[in-house]
């Protein structure tokens, strides 16, 4: 029912936290599967309990093209009817799967989401509840809980459980950080549920992304070019939707001439 498509370069620092992402979803009771990006790293390096797991399928690219285009290729293997991004050194909630799968089938939305939990190096968790509020969510909603690029995003990312074909309409974008912001571009697409209850841990550690030296000179612009893709993809599909529901589009008709219909 689900597919987790999680990038890695198979760093010597990161395998005992991928091995740990995989055995968080060993503990899943919804049935799943995932693919993993290798980002110009060998298959050779995979650690064994995931090697081994015929759940786990790898792509493995020739050269490091970075997260968002690893991610994007990966997208191309999903054969189920969800997807959830992850990363190699996250976790997930042992509920994770089964909570958000439940609403996704029983209401018909397009994506769930819920609540993240930052898991520190001496093992503790906070809680981080995102700014859009629990509950059901209209297409585009979302995106008015981001009042301006320098705010907190409104959805963790990787909390998202959505149907693969919004997924693949709004994949990570081609960005080098930053890319999972303009993944939260699904929730314009369709209406979905935020759940007040945590199904990601976020892992804190001194080699993330986000602790890296020289991170801050381009948050500033990839938040800004994922808040502008978002709020003019919400105002894109709102505005078809009002003349869809007002005005249906017709084939024109012919008066005299024969309509062209082969562009």
């Amino acid at each position: 029912m689900i597919t987790v498509v999680i990038a890695s370069q198979l760093r010597e620092d990161r395998l005992d936290y991928l091995t740990a992402m995989h055995a968080s979803l060993t503990r899943q009771s919804a049935p799943w599967e995932a693919v993993i990006a290798l980002d110009g790293a060998s298959p050779d390096r995979l650690p064994a309990p995931l090697a081994q797991d015929p759940r786990v399928r790898t792509l493995a690219l020739p050269r490091p093209v970075g997260a968002a285009c690893a991610r994007n290729l990966a997208l191309t293997d999903v054969r189920t009817p969800y997807v959830n991004w992850a990363d190699d050194d996250d976790q997930f909630t042992d509920n994770a799967m089964a909570v958000r799968l439940d609403v996704l089938e029983s209401t018909g939305v397009g994506w769930c989401a819920g609540w993240s939990e930052d898991h520190h190096p001496d093992g503790a968790t906070t809680l981080w509840r995102c700014p859009a509020p629990p509950g059901r969510h209209e297409a585009g909603d979302v995106w008015t809980y981001w009042k301006s690029p320098a705010d907190t995003i409104p959805i963790g990312p990787t909390t998202v459980l959505a149907r693969t074909d919004l997924v693949r309409a709004a994949p990570m974008g081609g960005l080098v950080q930053g890319e999972d912001y303009c993944s939260l571009a699904v929730t314009s697409l369709a209406p979905g549920v935020v759940l007040p209850v945590p199904v990601y841990r976020y892992r804190k550690h001194s080699g993330q992304m986000t602790a890296q030296h020289g991170y801050d000179q381009l948050e500033s612009a990839a938040r800004e070019h994922a808040w502008q893709y978002g709020h003019a993809l919400r105002s894109a599909v709102g505005f078809r939707q009002v003349l869809g529901s007002a005005v249906p589009w017709t084939l024109p008709r012919d008066h005299g001439h024969r309509l062209d219909t082969s562009a």
